[in-house]
């Protein structure tokens, strides 16, 4: 990479990540650059979100006010990455892919980061925006090598027809059991009986799949471990029963990446949450985190948006300081 020195270098090319480079052009902060490891920005919301999955602005049904520039509204999968393209091109932000950011060094007033390449940049204030679900939660037991490619974190490789296992209680859970039950026998494994952590749209459609006979259940039982039968998982319940699926999607949470946020220096709670302020600045100077690092149960793109502009304001204030 060429040898300049940033006034903001972004990691994350998600919502938070987006919203930061956008305002900051906007609030004319020159020499900014976002760096995303994926092939293209918003990498959670293409690999997680199921085609045409709904999404809506006020996540869980809290209303939250955006307070930047970038017009985000209720829509589906697709018109979030188009408003997400529109934003980036139409204001000529610097974006780099296939970049992962291995460490952020202090030096001075400098911060330095080094890729998992071994190219080095430069940058004034930082901000980290790299969101939970990049690494998806994977369940205690181990699953056999022989059946790895009939297991996955999405609903994205399931094909019509398919008997499907879906693991989890929370919102991504029940949206992948009452999509696929539509086309697929589909049954929701949970490990408790009942679903505490979904919206009230969600949990309507979940019972609404239940009661027209197209979801099966297995609530309030866990799995104990998997088995190989003729190329396919089988599971074995703690109830003591066994079922044969064709895939198993796991949608059992993601967690925080909590040994980059450590290699940078960052304080994190209990939680492995990082501690910020109120303008989302961590416990290093001029470093900011935005998005879903910040909620232990998850946060909203409205959230990250109105955090990449709180952040981006602040920074804007330190530079003509």
């Amino acid at each position: 990479m060429e040898n300049k020195i940033y006034n903001i270098a972004i990691v994350g090319g998600g919502p938070g990540g987006i919203a930061a480079a956008v305002e900051s052009v906007i609030l004319k902060i020159d020499d900014v650059i976002l760096l995303e490891k994926g092939e293209n920005h918003s990498t959670t919301i293409r690999k997680f979100y199921k085609d045409k999955k709904r999404v809506d602005k006020d996540y869980k049904g809290v209303k939250v006010d955006l307070g930047g520039n970038i017009r985000f509204m209720d829509g589906t999968k697709e018109s979030t990455l188009d408003l997400f393209d529109e934003m980036l091109s139409k204001n000529n932000i610097d974006a780099r892919f296939k970049i992962e950011v291995d460490s952020i060094k202090q030096e001075g007033d400098i911060f330095v980061l080094r890729t998992t390449n071994g190219d080095e940049l430069t940058a004034r204030f930082i901000v980290i925006s790299i969101g939970k679900m990049g690494v998806p939660n994977k369940p205690s037991y181990p699953i056999p090598l022989d059946i790895r490619n009939k297991v996955f974190f999405n609903a994205n490789s399931i094909n019509d027809n398919d008997k499907v296992l879906v693991v989890g209680g929370g919102n991504s859970a029940v949206e992948y059991a009452y999509f696929l039950a539509q086309s697929n026998d589909t049954t929701l494994n949970y490990r408790r009986n009942e679903f505490g952590r979904i919206n009230d749209t969600n949990k309507d459609l979940l019972y609404k799949s239940i009661d027209e006979g197209k979801l099966k259940t297995k609530l309030g039982i866990d799995i104990t471990n998997l088995e190989v039968q003729d190329g396919k998982p089988k599971v074995n319940f703690t109830d003591g029963s066994t079922e044969v699926f064709d895939k198993i999607i796991y949608a059992i949470g993601g967690v925080a990446p909590i040994d980059f946020l450590k290699k940078c220096g960052l304080e994190l709670d209990s939680a492995g949450v990082p501690i910020v302020s109120s303008s989302c600045e961590s416990s290093i100077k001029n470093v900011f985190v935005s998005g879903d690092l910040l909620f232990k149960s998850g946060g909203s793109i409205a959230h990250a948006l109105n955090n990449g502009f709180d952040i981006v304001t602040e920074i804007h204030k330190r530079i003509k300081e």
